[in-house]
């Protein structure tokens, strides 16, 4: 069967989710033209979490003949304060049962390890998070919702990036959970190039345990490089010379990609990261994906 394709907003996530200038419901409604199967959400752009505004969501995608795949959720699970922690396993609790409640089962709500605090050293930083995801996970399976780790960059209201961003790291985390029903890889090979890592090499390792995937492309503007990216992660939010490009045009080798997963049988979802430059890319991102992985997955 050919893969679902979904979108995500990028290029509104701080209107939508920061100053408030555009709602959910405006995306889902602009949406309507893009040729996609579903509509990933993030937790920033709900104003609510009452049962009628969320069905009011889940109405409005189910509305325009989409399925919502994917919650985006970014837990702080390595905040050296205890109770913090406790509150972000909470908020990943609510958060699971909202994915369940917009997706119905076997949707995906993506977790996170947390930011990489100075002061928090790796063994450290692991114990808390194997920890937190290992309190999530009963809820997880009471709803039939899939916990999906990514392999993350930062998450865009964050001041430090992904703890687990490294791929030793990553794939420490994800081999500590063994659980293969309820937990899976959230896989996006754009974040692997910005960590510095090899993302085929990535897939090949985490291939087996990939649930959902982000097919984005990724681009550091003209003499901006690797080395400046890093010296930026102590700022607020994404670096501002790193870009998301048309998926297709950038650094991912996709064919290796759309291959290995067909080869391990993928039958996720991938989403689009993409539309910094307008609908107009969303769009051809999306044309791209139809292509290649009609390819792979005929």
């Amino acid at each position: 069967m050919p893969l679902r394709i979904s979108a995500f907003p990028k290029c509104y996530l701080e209107a939508i989710a920061g100053h408030r200038s555009m709602t959910v419901f405006e995306w889902i409604e602009m949406a309507k033209s893009l040729d996609c199967d579903g509509l990933e959400m993030y937790e920033g752009f709900f104003t609510s979490l009452e049962p009628g505004y969320l069905d009011s969501v889940g109405d409005a995608i189910r509305a325009t003949g989409r399925a919502m795949p994917m919650l985006c959720c970014s837990p702080d699970f390595t905040n050296p304060d205890a109770d913090a922690r406790k509150r972000a396993i909470d908020k990943e609790i609510e958060m699971v049962r909202v994915t369940r409640r917009l997706g119905g089962p076997r949707t995906v709500c993506r977790v996170l390890s947390g930011p990489r605090y100075p002061d928090v050293a790796r063994e450290q930083g692991l114990a808390w998070v194997i920890e937190c995801i290992t309190a999530v996970l009963p809820v997880a399976r009471e709803c039939d919702v899939i916990l999906g780790l990514e392999n993350h960059y930062k998450d865009g209201f964050w001041k430090y990036p992904e703890f687990a961003q490294k791929k030793d790291v990553f794939l420490d985390l994800v081999n500590a959970i063994p659980d293969r029903t309820h937990f899976g890889v959230q896989y996006d090979p754009s974040n692997a190039v910005v960590a510095g890592d090899d993302p085929i090499e990535l897939l090949r390792a985490v291939a087996d345990r990939v649930v959902s995937m982000h097919a984005s492309d990724r681009y550091l503007t003209d003499g901006a490089t690797l080395d400046d990216l890093r010296a930026a992660d102590g700022s607020i939010g994404y670096f501002d010379k790193l870009r998301h490009g048309v998926t297709g045009k950038g650094l991912n080798d996709f064919d290796a990609i759309f291959r290995i997963l067909a080869e391990h049988n993928y039958r996720g979802w991938v989403s689009i990261e993409d539309g910094m430059n307008g609908m107009g890319e969303m769009a051809e991102s999306l044309a791209f994906l139809r292509n290649i992985t009609a390819k792979y997955f005929p």
